[in-house]
């Protein structure tokens, strides 16, 4: 279906369903004409949710790219580029990242690292815009959402693999004294790079920045069916075998891993907590990418 410039559709439902506006009726050519409501649009909802996998075009908008939300709230932009504090930071609309002004079915924005752009904005449908990067015709596809009705679990899940990624190392905590003993049994440090994993055999308590990295390979999350908060994980080592594992996670910077084949239970806590746009080093690294987890057919093994 072809998308319309700022939709009235799109304004009257999203009006409707705000607390913040009332009913508004307003003729398609006016909203053509009107920045204030190419700002209403945008305002519409709390949380703008980025689908990279409905992505087009072979250019980037790097904000874009590196945002999981992105929120519109009278002139100030905000985004939430970590999985890490999701729903929690900044009352679940994330970090102020810059600042935004509207024209008539344009939004211009002054990003805080990726300086101005100038995007178009199409309605879809009720609650799904399209941002449109001209210069590289790369358009974005976002799904509005009221930050109360939100389901952040399910962004966290669905975008696990970022998670990971999201602290510079993995230290173990805790190993369960049930278990066969195994190869595992002696890496105390685990590290998620986007394209494959590193481990290390270093004593706990060993600075992040001396860690001898002795074992690395590919890695893979694994969606469970009928299952959306249970993840495993395999790691593929180098001239070694895999390892597959459970995955579950305990809060926002521990994670279980539930080895079957030994029946051990172990515990890694995240260190080096890796916050994007507050770390120089880290805006330009961090980017999403179209990806869908393989699906496993398997049942939780951990009671």
């Amino acid at each position: 279906m072809k998308t319309i410039k700022l939709l009235l559709g799109l304004l009257m439902i999203g009006t409707l369903m705000s607390s913040c506006y009332t009913e508004v009726i307003i003729e398609d050519e006016f909203i053509e004409e009107s920045a204030f409501n190419t700002d209403r649009v945008l305002q519409s909802y709390d949380v703008w949710y980025v689908d990279i996998n409905a992505t087009r075009g072979n250019g980037e908008v790097p904000f874009l790219q590196r945002a999981f939300t992105i929120s519109f709230v009278n002139g100030t932009m905000y985004a939430n580029n970590n999985i890490v504090g999701i729903g929690k930071t900044g009352n679940g609309l994330g970090i102020d990242v810059g600042y935004y002004s509207t024209l008539n079915g344009i939004v211009e924005i002054d990003h805080d690292v990726d300086g101005l752009w100038s995007l178009d904005v199409f309605a879809v449908n009720g609650n799904t815009i399209e941002l449109r990067d001209p210069r590289s015709n790369t358009s974005y596809f976002l799904n509005g959402y009221q930050a109360n009705n939100l389901d952040y679990d399910f962004i966290f899940y669905d975008n696990i693999n970022y998670f990971l990624q999201e602290y510079e190392a993995w230290e173990k905590v805790y190993t369960s004294e049930e278990g066969a003993i195994n190869d595992f049994d002696d890496e105390n440090y685990l590290q998620f790079l986007p394209s494959f994993f590193r481990s290390s055999v270093d004593a706990p308590g060993t600075r992040v920045s001396n860690l001898q990295w002795d074992f690395e390979g590919d890695y893979q999350v694994y969606d469970i069916e009928n299952d959306e908060t249970l993840k495993t994980l395999t790691l593929a080592y180098d001239f070694m075998g895999n390892d597959y594992f459970e995955l579950y996670v305990i809060n926002d910077s521990t994670i279980e891993l539930y080895h079957p084949d030994s029946g051990t239970v172990y515990e890694f806590r995240g260190r080096g907590y890796i916050e994007y746009l507050k770390s120089g080093k880290s805006t330009v690294d961090k980017k999403r990418q179209k990806t869908s987890n393989p699906v496993m057919k398997v049942q939780r093994s951990r009671k």
